[in-house]
C-alpha cells in the first residue's frame, strides 16, 4: 500500500565479510591441527612427563587467537540499515498522508508547513521525490527539490524544526548554433539545434524589422550564441540568447543581450540602440484588414465619401485589444461614430485611438498608466460599424498617419553612463558572431551548406 521506497541496505558487503572471515577461521583451524600434530610427536619422543608438564598456553595456536578474535568481532559489527526513506509523490498526495504512511505524528507536518520556506510543501508536485531521515521513530530531516537548482532542507533541532533553501552551483557554458533558410525559420532553426522557446525568442528579437512570414528568402542566414546551464556536470537546460544575427536579403541584423545594474535584461544593437520599438505595429490578433487608411473611402453606413483615418482589423467580438505602447489613458468612454473608444497618450508627440470596442478592461480610467502589450479593451461593433472589428488610429502631433506604414520610433537607447560597460560585454559576443560568419563564408566558398550547433565550457 505504501508508495515510499526504502533506501538500499548494506547487506551484500556484510555477507562478503562473513564469507571472508569463515575462510580465515578454517585456515586458522588447519594451522592449529598441523602444529598440534607436531607437538604430539615431540611429546612422544620427550616422554609423557614432559608432555604433561607442557602448559596449554605454550601451544602455537595462541599466535592466531587475536586474528580469530578480530575476525569474529568484525563479523558481529554489521552496519545498521540506512535510515533514509524516499517517497515518490503521487497525484493528489499531501504532506499529511505521506507522514501517515511512514508512521510519523501529524504534529510534525503541522509544525513544518508553518516554517517560512515551506509554503511549497502545501502543494506537492506529482512525480517529485521527497527524502525523509527517520531515526528512532522520529523525523530528523526532510529534503524536497523546489526546482532544478534549489532544494528545501528541514531539520529537527532542540526547539522543533528549522528550514533552509540550498542553492546548487550552476555552471554557465556558451553554445553556438547557425544555419541557413531552406524551408522556414522554425524548421531550419530546429535542424541547427535550437529549441522551440529559443526560436520564438529569436523571431521576437527581430520581429520589428523582419516579417518572418513574408520577408524570408532562401539562403538567408541565422546565428545564435546562447547559454547552457549545467549542474554537477549534467546539462539542465538551454538558457538565454546572448547574441543573435539574421542576414536577410543581404542586410545584417544583430542583437546583443545586456543586463543592467538592477538585474533587468534587454537586447540592443551593437551601437546600443534598443531593438524594441516604442510601439507594436498591430494591437490585436486579427483575421484580416477590413479597411485601410485612406483620405477617400465610401462609408458603408453614411453612404458618402469620407476619409478613413485609421486601419480596421476584423476580429471576433471579445478579442483582446492591447496597448501599442507605454502611456496613460487620455479618454475612455463613448464618442459618436467611434462607439466605445479609448485614447492613449504616449508622451508629448504620440496618441493611439481604439474604437468600436465592446467593453473596456476593468480598473482603467482617465490617467491610468498602461504598458505596451497590456490588455486595455475588447473588440466589438459599437458606433458606426457593420461588423465586429477594431478601428485603430496612430496620431503624430495630433495628425492621423497610416498605422501600417508609419516609421515606428524605437525605445530609448542605453544611457551614456552604461554604454562603455555594454560595449565591453558585447565585444566577445560580437566576435563570436564574426567567427561564425567567417566559417560560413569558408563553407559557402567550398560549396557546402552549414547548419551546426556547438558548445564550449
Amino acid at each position: 500500500m505504501s508508495n515510499y521506497i526504502p533506501a538500499e541496505r548494506g547487506a551484500p558487503s556484510s555477507a562478503r565479510r562473513i564469507v571472508t572471515i569463515c575462510c580465515a577461521l578454517a585456515a586458522a583451524a588447519a594451522v592449529f591441527v598441523y602444529y598440534n600434530r607436531d607437538d604430539a610427536l615431540d611429546r612422544e619422543s620427550a616422554g609423557a612427563e614432559q608432555a604433561v608438564a607442557a602448559p596449554a598456553s605454550d601451544y602455537p595456536v595462541t599466535r592466531f587467537t587475536p586474528v580469530i578474535d578480530s575476525a569474529v568481532n568484525e563479523a558481529l559489527s554489521v552496519p545498521p540499515p540506512s535510515e533514509w526513506t524516499t517517497v515518490a509523490i503521487k497525484s493528489g498526495q499531501n504532506l499529511s498522508n505521506i507522514f501517515d504512511e511512514v508512521h510519523l505524528p501529524p504534529e510534525d507536518w503541522m509544525a513544518i508547513v508553518k516554517l517560512g520556506d515551506c509554503a511549497q510543501l502545501k502543494h506537492l508536485k506529482a512525480g517529485e521525490q521527497m527524502r525523509l531521515h527517520i531515526a528512532d521513530g522520529e523525523l530528523q530531516e526532510l529534503v524536497y527539490p523546489l526546482d532544478e537548482v534549489r532544494t528545501l532542507s528541514v531539520r529537527r533541532n532542540d526547539d522543533g524544526f528549522e528550514s533552509a533553501v540550498l542553492t546548487a552551483n550552476v555552471e554557465r557554458r556558451t553554445a553556438e548554433a547557425t544555419g541557413s533558410i531552406e524551408n522556414s525559420l522554425f524548421l531550419d532553426a530546429h535542424r541547427s539545434g535550437l529549441n522551440d522557446r529559443m526560436i520564438l525568442e529569436f523571431a521576437d528579437l527581430f520581429g520589428y524589422d523582419i516579417d518572418f512570414a513574408q520577408d524570408l528568402q532562401e539562403g538567408d542566414r541565422f546565428s545564435v550564441v546562447y547559454e547552457q546551464l549545467y549542474k554537477d556536470g549534467k546539462k539542465l537546460r538551454d538558457g538565454d540568447i546572448l547574441a543573435a544575427e539574421f542576414i536577410n536579403n543581404g542586410h545584417t541584423y544583430r542583437a546583443v543581450r545586456f543586463v543592467t545594474g538592477d538585474g533587468s535584461k534587454a537586447y540592443y544593437t551593437p551601437q546600443g540602440q534598443s531593438l524594441r520599438k516604442a510601439f507594436i505595429r498591430t494591437p490585436v490578433d486579427f483575421i484580416r484588414i477590413s479597411s485601410t487608411f485612406t483620405l477617400h473611402r465610401w462609408h458603408p453606413i453614411l453612404h458618402r465619401m469620407r476619409a478613413h483615418m485609421g486601419t480596421d482589423y476584423a476580429a471576433p467580438t471579445g478579442t483582446p485589444v492591447h496597448a501599442s505602447g507605454n502611456g496613460h489613458v487620455e479618454f475612455i468612454g463613448r464618442k459618436g461614430g467611434y462607439g466605445n473608444v479609448m485614447v492613449l497618450r504616449h508622451g508629448p508627440q504620440y496618441e493611439t485611438v481604439y474604437g468600436h470596442l465592446s467593453r473596456f478592461q476593468k480598473g482603467l480610467h482617465v490617467g491610468s498608466p498602461v504598458q505596451q502589450g497590456q490588455v486595455i479593451a475588447y473588440v466589438g461593433m459599437t458606433g458606426l460599424a457593420t461588423g465586429p472589428h477594431l478601428h485603430y488610429e496612430f496620431r503624430v502631433n495630433g495628425m492621423p498617419v497610416n498605422p501600417e506604414k508609419v516609421m515606428l520610433p524605437r525605445s530609448m537607447p542605453l544611457d551614456a553612463k552604461v554604454l562603455a560597460k555594454f560595449r565591453a560585454t558585447a565585444a566577445p559576443l560580437l566576435a563570436s558572431l564574426d567567427s561564425i560568419d567567417a566559417h560560413a563564408s569558408l563553407a559557402s566558398a567550398a560549396g557546402t551548406s552549414q547548419s551546426t550547433t556547438s558548445g564550449t565550457p
